[in-house]
């Protein structure tokens, strides 16, 4: 396969991995990945394995924070399990509304009204609970992103020549 084509390739999945940070219909930095990889060992790129490793980790991590931050947080802001299952109901149901940003919408409502659920007379834990979640959301979500713009911009300064 042309060298040029590979690039492209790469490039798109790396993109694509970017808005997957924040969209989840996209597995976000698993696509990020294939793309670092196709470009390492699909071209004649001499790409450093270090950063192989160390994308390769900080993907895992992030995979591993996307679960943890938001439990966490939706905790230290006094939300309960109600929240979190309402937080994946949510964001399901979100993802099929046709409306921008459907999935976050739907994963705010889900934790507001999990936990009201849960105590339907105590509206400012609710509340409390939706921000932890919106917090976690913006902690993971921000760690995703900057390794996925980390890990574009090797590849094209690795194809620039510029590492």
């Amino acid at each position: 396969m042309d060298t040029t084509l590979i690039n492209i390739l790469c490039l798109i999945l790396l993109v694509l991995g970017i808005l997957g940070t924040f969209l989840p219909v996209l597995p976000g930095l698993v696509l990020s990945i294939c793309g670092l990889l196709i470009y390492k060992f699909g071209t004649d790129a001499d790409l450093p394995m270090i950063y192989i490793w160390a994308f390769g980790i900080l993907t895992a991590i992030s995979v591993v924070l996307s679960y943890v931050i938001p439990a966490k947080t939706n905790r230290k802001y006094g939300g309960t399990r109600w929240g979190s299952i309402g937080s994946i109901i949510g964001t399901i149901v979100g993802i099929f509304i046709p409306i921008p940003l459907g999935f976050l919408i739907g994963m705010f409502a889900g934790v507001f009204i999990g936990e009201l659920l849960h105590d339907s007379k105590d509206m400012n834990k609710a509340l409390q609970s939706t921000k932890g979640a919106f917090i976690g959301f913006i902690y993971g979500t921000g760690f995703s992103l900057v390794v996925g713009v980390a890990m574009f911009l090797v590849v094209v300064l690795d194809m620039l020549d510029i590492i």
